[in-house]
């Protein structure tokens, strides 16, 4: 029978826990540096791929709010020279390349995503057309999906994109095609045996293996989980229970532990014990402020950011606009350990500015002189990576806070 949990942390040393793990809990120490970039993706176990840029697309936002000032490059560089690859996980993700393996294996056996069952339509449907792409790569070298104009009408699927873009995401979604770099973000595709070489010769492994293994990563990239939040962080099936991951830990590999409030436990990966440990003792303590990402590791699952955080947090950008009630591209505000507002922003770079719509500050929250002034520090940080070092507030709820904001950032 599995042990019992041990004696139970408060919801805010939960907290802390997780956001330890997810490399949220301090400021960066050091300067950034590309080695520091790779470690904190291999921390994370995936960066989530969006392509808005109201403000820094996601995966840059998220390695901003752990990296602090760096140079987005890095990323493209670190994905053009096989540092990291591109795969479908949670969504869109880039990944580290030593996991290359484990990803090819589960999307190839197990993974129904949308961007996987079309791939596999369009090759039961248009084998030909496919395989005269991959000739036409294969002959002339890597391509864009711009190097191909529209012949006619506005394309169909896909968000009516033209077929030759289809055919390209179908390859990619096949294995047959990766991407072997980005120019200004857009996906430059090339022969999976020309950007990993080794991927042919590599024995993938069994998926019962990969499975555990990503439900490990799940619970060692979160620091501390409910069972029923694991296989959303690498979007597996089934959702586990309780009762599911007894074997782990008896084993030792899981450490099952109580949180205060909750009716069912947490779960801590055995790699993370010294953590554990400091947090009972209470000495992870909550120091940083950011701006996240919509599609941050810490927020993309709703139902475990409303129990952590007590943050309901639903992405807005892909409702209509009458029916948002936060914005577009609503960036959620992290401070000292809790997520106490959430700011609707666009980055005006041709004038320099940064421009917050709207600040709102979440219920039951008031904001004192120093969380002011800290979380208007950290706005104007990401304000100045994105090189908008002006800062416009337009408002806040409740009012008074844009004035208090005004008075500490750049004009």
């Amino acid at each position: 029978m599995a042990s019992r949990p041990a004696a139970a942390l408060s919801l805010e040393q939960a907290r802390c826990l997780q956001l330890a793990a997810q490399g949220l809990l301090e400021a960066p120490a050091r300067r950034a540096t590309p080695a520091a970039l790779l470690r904190c993706i291999a921390r994370m176990q995936l960066l989530q791929i969006d392509t808005i840029h109201v403000v820094a697309r996601s995966p840059y936002l998220v390695l901003f709010a752990r990296l602090g000032d760096y140079r987005p490059a890095w990323l493209d560089a670190a994905l053009q020279r096989g540092s990291v690859f591109e795969t479908w996980a949670h969504e869109a993700c880039f990944a580290p390349t030593q996991d290359l393996a484990l990803h090819r294996s589960y999307n190839s056996q197990m993974r129904r995503h949308w961007g996987i069952a079309g791939g596999e339509r369009l090759h039961a449907a248009q084998r030909g057309h496919l395989d005269r792409l991959l000739q036409h790569i294969a002959d002339k070298g890597p391509v864009k999906s711009s190097d191909f104009a529209r012949t006619e009408g506005s394309g169909g699927g896909w968000w009516g994109w033209k077929d030759e873009k289809r055919w390209l995401e179908a390859l990619f979604a096949r294995g047959e095609l990766m991407v072997a770099r980005r120019e200004n973000f857009h996906r430059v595709y090339d022969l999976t045996a020309r950007v990993h070489p080794a991927l042919d010769d590599m024995a993938l492994p069994d998926l019962t293996e990969v499975q555990q293994l990503f439900h490990e990563r799940a619970v060692l990239a979160l620091g501390l989980t409910q069972a029923r939040w694991i296989n959303d962080y690498f979007r597996t099936k089934p959702r586990l229970k309780d009762a599911d991951l007894d074997a782990w830990v008896d084993a030792g590999r899981l450490l099952r532990v109580a949180v205060e409030g909750w009716a069912v436990p947490g779960y801590v990966h055995a790699d993370n014990v010294t953590l554990l440990k400091k947090a009972r003792l209470g000495k992870l303590q909550a120091t940083h402020s950011a701006l996240l990402s919509p599609f941050d590791p810490l927020v993309w699952d709703r139902e475990r950011a409303l129990a952590m955080f007590g943050f309901d947090y639903r992405i807005e950008c892909y409702t209509p606009e009458a029916k948002r009630r936060y914005g577009y591209f609503v960036l959620p505000v992290l401070h000292r350990g809790a997520l106490v507002g959430r700011l609707d922003a666009k980055a005006h770079r041709a004038e320099g500015v940064f421009e917050v719509r709207v600040f709102h500050a979440e219920p039951g929250v008031r904001l004192e002189h120093e969380a002011v002034h800290e979380i208007a520090q950290a706005i104007q940080r990401c304000a100045n990576w994105h090189g908008t070092p002006v800062v416009r507030i337009s408002r806040s709820d409740p009012p008074g806070l844009r004035r208090q904001f005004k008075s500490r950032l750049n004009p």
